[in-house]
């Protein structure tokens, strides 16, 4: 579920006594909706994106974008150096207030105040001045946007508007009892809850029917007086936790991924989902988040790359297949020099405006007839030379479209690891990195302003033998990686499947079975097998790869190796990443 008011109000009293009197350190945005602030006790990170709104201490690492955002640069000026002095939330609303005590450029004490608003899509990141008026926020919100509130610069911040139903702790069991009379019966028990109160989440509405009728979807008529009491009850225990702060950070999981999570054990999905319980709400969170987080990224930084890579792709495909059936046609142009041949021959015996000549096939030990076909429009001799020029083009066009169909392959094999490429992309830079290797090699339009681009640094694992194993994240990476790797270190790629270059650091020294094992794992997990058995990882020194003159990004050939079998696994990667 989206991070709901109630869970947020956990969260809130589990920052609270962590983070007051921290001073912060930096201000970084990782990305265009994100803000993380580091203090001492650790990285506070405010989320104002519409799908995962939320605050929470994060353990995770965020690659930050080479160029920082302008409203990062203004969350700088105002913040760095500021000590957390309060974190609140008014009752029931799904909108954090860091209270931040700060000092000017001349040493004078100020106050700042940081709002997140995790409402959706319109969550929100203000900055306000002591006074509460707006410095700057994320989203600017202007009267064509909205006319009930806008959001911009110089204007005094007003909360948004109340939802106007009641809040769940201010319920009593005679107001429980009068709106559950004056419902529809047909009306089933979760929309009942989320129509009459505010704070309410739809996960715990249905858990609340489930736990009063047995099923989420449960109507009004079938409770009867047995059932309305249990419900209230429910309903009760729920207020009284809020009230008591009684919360546990509980993560809800199927066959091992991520499903959703609470701050209470959840029943209604019987043995079908296992639960998990954390140790605070900020480590539940950044588990559920990671790979959501992953997943949207690569939606949004690859899709343009990942079309533009495709459409390449497929039009090079096109052109190679029209390609392969005109070079086909090429090896039957003997045929059209046999023609002009017989034509030659029987010149004395032709007429202008034949359609057909009949004669002997001189060239044929049976000295069978053939019919050759005329233009009747040209005479003899024109007949001839047109077929003696279709010939010689045929002829050159055989060696043309050899070295066109070559370099088709060619691009259309690097096409292929780009879009490999793509899958394993986890970082900005790497999408930066693939971005500029496809201007490079022309597959994208060069931009007229230069990209701010630093280099980006392998993958580092570290084997159970304590060898260092670095993994290549793009094809211009690998190509640095193994240019630069000690010529005794082992060089590992998946046996003619795209994947990444893999260099074992060995320094000269024995390998333990087990550190190469896992480094063929590591090169079988990054490649387009990972999800296979078996995988075919070729190993040989890094002095036995070499790369071929004008070749592409990544392509490289090898000699003296072996052949090791190994089935990829994730747990493989996680343990052995630095």
């Amino acid at each position: 579920m989206p991070l709901d008011a109630i869970c947020l109000q956990a969260v809130v009293q589990e920052l609270k006594p962590l983070l007051t009197g921290q001073r912060i350190d930096k201000v970084q945005m990782p990305a265009r909706d994100q803000a993380v602030l580091t203090l001492r006790a650790g990285r506070l990170l405010l989320n104002a994106g519409a799908g995962a709104p939320r605050l929470q201490m994060t353990a995770l690492t965020r690659e930050n974008p080479a160029e920082p955002p302008m409203f990062c640069m203004l969350l700088r000026k105002h913040l760095v150096g500021a000590r957390v002095m309060d974190i609140t939330q008014p009752p029931l609303e799904r909108l954090v207030r860091l209270e931040l005590d700060s000092a000017d450029d001349f040493g004078r004490p100020g106050h700042r105040t940081l709002v997140l608003e995790a409402m959706g899509r319109r969550s929100n990141l203000i900055l306000l001045d002591e006074e509460g008026r707006i410095i700057d926020c994320l989203r600017r919100v202007d009267a064509e946007m909205s006319a009930a509130r806008q959001v911009l610069p110089g204007l005094f911040y007003l909360p948004p508007a109340s939802q106007g139903r009641l809040p769940v702790t201010e319920e009593t069991e005679a107001g429980f009892q009068e709106k559950l009379s004056a419902a529809a019966p047909e009306r089933q028990i979760d929309a009942f809850l989320l129509d009459s109160y505010f704070g309410i989440s739809p996960l715990i509405a249905r858990e609340l029917a489930f736990l009063a009728a047995g099923e989420t979807d449960a109507r009004l008529f079938g409770l009867g007086p047995e059932g309305e009491r249990r419900l209230w009850n429910e309903l009760e225990k729920l207020v009284a936790d809020i009230r008591e702060n009684r919360f546990t950070p509980v993560g809800l999981k199927r066959n091992g991924e991520p499903l959703d999570f609470s701050y209470r054990p959840i029943r209604q999905y019987g043995d079908a989902v296992e639960q998990e319980v954390y140790d605070d709400f900020s480590a539940l969170m950044d588990d559920f988040y990671a790979q959501r987080e992953r997943r949207e990224r690569l939606r949004q930084r690859g899709a343009d790359l990942t079309r533009a890579a495709s459409t390449a792709r497929d039009r090079l495909r096109r052109k190679l297949a029209a390609q392969e059936k005109e070079y086909a046609q090429t090896q039957e142009r003997d045929q059209l020099r046999l023609w002009g041949d017989l034509i030659t021959a029987n010149l004395y015996r032709m007429e202008r405006g034949q359609r057909v000549l009949e004669t002997e096939n001189y060239y044929d030990p049976e000295g069978g007839m053939v019919k050759v076909p005329l233009d009747p429009l040209l005479t003899p001799q024109q007949n001839a030379a047109k077929y003696y020029k279709r010939y010689n083009k045929a002829k050159t066009a055989e060696k043309y479209l050899r070295e066109q169909m070559s370099i088709a392959r060619r691009d259309l094999e690097y096409l292929e690891s780009v879009l490999e490429e793509l899958e394993r992309a986890e970082t900005d830079q790497d999408f930066s990195d693939i971005r500029e290797e496809l201007r490079q090699a022309g597959f994208l339009r060069k931009q007229g302003k230069k990209q701010v681009s630093r280099p980006a640094r392998p993958l580092e694992f570290r084997t159970s033998g304590g060898l260092r194993v670095l993994v290549g994240r793009s094809n211009r990476q690998n190509d640095r990686l193994t240019h630069d790797a000690d010529r005794r270190d082992l060089w590992l790629h998946t046996q003619k499947i795209h994947g990444a270059h893999v260099i074992l650091c060995t320094g000269g020294r024995e390998v333990d079975a087990a550190s190469l094992e896992e480094a063929a794992g590591l090169a079988a997990w990054y490649s387009q097998a990972k999800s296979s058995a078996n995988v075919p990882v070729d190993c040989t020194a890094v002095k036995n790869v070499k790369k071929p003159a004008g070749s592409r990004p990544g392509m490289v050939t090898y000699t003296n190796f072996r052949t090791l079998y190994v089935t990829p696994e994730e747990d493989l990667v996680r343990r052995l990443r630095t």
